[in-house]
């Protein structure tokens, strides 16, 4: 009766310790197999925030525009140096690599100009018009209108949950947004159907 009693109590201690010990090995063995967040995170899709940051650290200077093509982004940076670049940004590991770079040719030295001098860049702009239009930045231009209005950004937005691509601009100056002509002439003629019964 007392062997018996030994043998229960030395299987109560291997399965005291062994227990706490298989559960360890068998949480560290579901942690292998989970991606951490730092893995998921690297695989999230670089944005476009995240090409123009990636960009001008590859190649100093001001985001002139920003372009997403499938897997990459394409994006115009005019260096510190005068000299235009187009560069690659890889959407999955933010690897950059030079396409085109060339001396600026001084047609555009006016525009160019003004884009550098802008107080709102590619960066704010992106952030300025998702404020407002929440969903995922397509590209983004430069542009200076050319009968003398108002310099501003172009971005162009995929809204949230789908539906066709927003056109907005972002004032250079102000960071003001407002939506494109085309856009707002669609809305318009919406609004004005719903108002004629």
């Amino acid at each position: 009766m007392q062997r018996n009693t030994y043998i229960s109590t030395a299987a109560a201690v291997v399965l005291m310790v062994g227990g706490p010990v298989a559960a360890a090995a068998a949480a560290t063995s579901d942690a292998a197999r989970t991606p951490s967040a730092a893995t998921a995170a690297a695989r999230a899709d670089i944005d476009a925030t995240g090409a123009a940051e990636a960009a001008v650290k590859h190649y100093p200077g001001t985001v002139e525009s920003l372009d997403k093509d499938g897997a990459v982004w394409h994006v115009d940076v005019i260096g510190k140096n005068g000299k235009h670049a187009e560069l690659i940004v890889d959407t999955r590991s933010g690897k950059v690599s030079t396409g085109h770079s060339d001396d600026d040719d001084g047609d555009n030295a006016k525009e160019k100009k003004q884009l550098i001098a802008a107080k709102v860049n590619a960066q704010k702009a992106v952030k300025a018009a998702l404020a407002a239009h929440p969903g995922q930045v397509q590209s983004v231009n430069w542009d200076d209108d050319d009968n003398g209005g108002a310099r501003y950004w172009e971005v162009e937005i995929q809204p949230k949950g789908g539906g066709d691509t927003k056109t907005v601009h972002v004032d250079g100056t102000t960071g003001k947004v407002t939506v494109s002509s085309s856009d707002s002439d669609n809305d318009n003629d919406n609004d004005s159907d719903g108002n004629d019964d």
